[in-house]
C-alpha cells in the first residue's frame, strides 16, 4: 500500500506562482509514473502533468507553458511548479501514482493506482 501525501497549496493572487509537493511512501517510487490531477468547483477531476520513471512528461493544454512537473526519486517526491496562476486554476490537485512500472506518462485516471487525499490551490482575481 503507497501512502500519498500532497502539501503546497494555499492562496494566491491571480499571476502567482506555487509548488506543490507530493511525498509517497514505499520504496517503489521510482519505478512508476506520477501524475498531477485537479478537480474544480463543480467540475470532474482532469488530467494536469504526468512524469514518467524516466523523467518524460505530458502537459495538460490549459498548462503547458505555466506549470512544470518533476521528482525527486532520492525523495521520494513529486514536485508540481505553478506559474502565472489564473482564477480558473483553482481546484484541488492531487497527486497519484500510475499503476505500471517503467512505462510511458499516463493521463488516465482509470490508470492510477493510489491517490493522495489533495492540497487546494484558490486563486484571487
Amino acid at each position: 500500500q503507497v501512502q500519498l501525501v500532497e502539501s503546497g497549496g494555499g492562496l494566491v493572487q491571480a499571476g502567482g506562482s506555487l509548488r506543490l509537493s507530493c511525498t509517497a511512501s514505499g520504496d517503489t517510487f521510482s519505478a512508476h509514473g506520477m501524475d498531477w490531477f485537479r478537480q474544480g468547483p463543480g467540475k470532474e477531476r482532469e488530467f494536469v502533468a504526468a512524469i514518467d520513471w524516466s523523467g518524460s512528461t505530458v502537459y495538460a493544454h490549459a498548462v503547458q507553458g505555466r506549470f512544470t512537473i518533476s521528482r525527486d526519486n532520492a525523495k521520494n517526491t513529486l514536485y508540481q511548479q505553478m506559474n502565472s496562476l489564473q482564477p480558473e486554476d483553482r481546484a484541488v490537485y492531487y497527486c497519484a501514482e500510475d499503476g505500471s512500472i517503467r512505462g510511458h506518462p499516463n493521463i488516465r485516471t482509470e490508470g492510477m493506482d493510489y491517490w493522495g487525499k489533495g492540497t487546494l490551490v484558490t486563486v484571487s482575481s
